[in-house]
């Protein structure tokens, strides 16, 4: 497939840049297991930032990359880090990087935004990206409207660079079902979440191992900042607030400093526990390595079966 072609992987798969959880040293270990393993940025300052990247270079010699939030008061900074420190693959969410997009090609760096459209995706193509990565609704975390299985391959009709399907993928079916879509690498969050190396509260890491299939909520829909996370006491306040017509500052009260609670404190009550709608299917925790073998073991299976089926 295109992505781990063009990247040198074992396999074609992207960990997702979730903020808090995408450290220096998971990223690291990510691409040991042999995938591309991403720094998250969101809430780093530059300096944060720098201090990862050291700590993914100390502790693997494979290829890592960064995935850029462009609202970040220090995007500029960042977007320039990024080229100083010699990172080959950036990946973008919160805004529009053409600004930026000569610089990381002089640089040698592959561009990969995430679109929850196809005219976004057209937009980045004409920009320059390399490659978009179609993220569908049932992610975790910061959510578009369209599900995978309708926007990948919309995206794909669209564009001519290749599309890597995100969201909705924890097993080799789910992984078969976008390679049908036509995808060209795979990226996930969720799934690894249960990893040995996760770098989470042993609360939230448990969350998602007993998360059913309705387990998972989007706040903010009316206001339109629409964000998935497990169904908790928080989420429950902030959708009841939200209905009754509460301001933003207001219902910010609910989520700030929320990713954090989780991530850090384990507050499984009022802490922000991002995860995707496969998180019912996540329900034993594993090493990196073994999770994203089974993955693609799974896929290889399913192509198999799938193979054998008479129409």
């Amino acid at each position: 497939m295109w992505l781990d072609e063009t990247l040198h992987l074992k396999y074609p798969l992207i960990q997702g840049g979730m903020a808090r959880v995408a450290t220096g040293a998971f990223a690291a270990a990510v691409s040991n297991a042999g995938a591309l393993g991403l720094i998250g940025s969101g809430g780093m300052t530059c300096d944060m930032l720098r201090e990862a990247i050291h700590e993914a270079k100390s502790k693997t010699d494979r290829i890592f990359g960064v995935n850029l939030m462009l609202m970040n008061p220090e995007a500029d900074a960042q977007a320039q880090l990024v080229i100083d420190e010699g990172i080959k693959v950036v990946t973008t969410g919160a805004g529009n990087p053409g600004k930026y997009m000569k610089a990381w090609k002089e640089a040698g760096i592959i561009v990969m935004p995430v679109v929850p459209s196809a005219a976004l995706a057209k937009r980045m193509e004409r920009a320059g990206a390399d490659a978009v990565i179609a993220e569908g609704t049932e992610s975790g975390g910061h959510v578009g409207e369209l599900t995978t299985m309708a926007l990948v391959p919309q995206v794909k009709a669209v564009v001519s660079i290749p599309v890597i399907a995100a969201g909705g993928i924890a097993s080799g079916k789910q992984a078969l079902a976008a390679l049908a879509l036509g995808a060209d690498g795979f990226q996930v969050g969720t799934m690894l979440l249960a990893s040995y190396e996760a770098p989470i509260h042993e609360n939230y890491k448990q969350a998602i191992l007993k998360a059913k299939d309705t387990g998972t909520v989007v706040t903010g829909r009316i206001g339109g900042t629409p964000v998935r996370i497990i169904k908790n006491k928080m989420a429950k306040n902030y959708i009841k607030k939200e209905k009754e017509g509460a301001s933003l500052m207001e219902l910010e009260k609910f989520t700030l400093g929320g990713l954090r609670r989780a991530v850090v404190d384990g507050d499984v009550d009022t802490g922000s526990l991002m995860a995707g709608q496969v998180a019912g299917m996540v329900n034993k925790e594993d090493s990196l390595e073994h999770i994203i073998a089974n993955l693609f073991d799974e896929l290889k299976a399913e192509q198999k079966r799938v193979s054998e089926i008479k129409l």
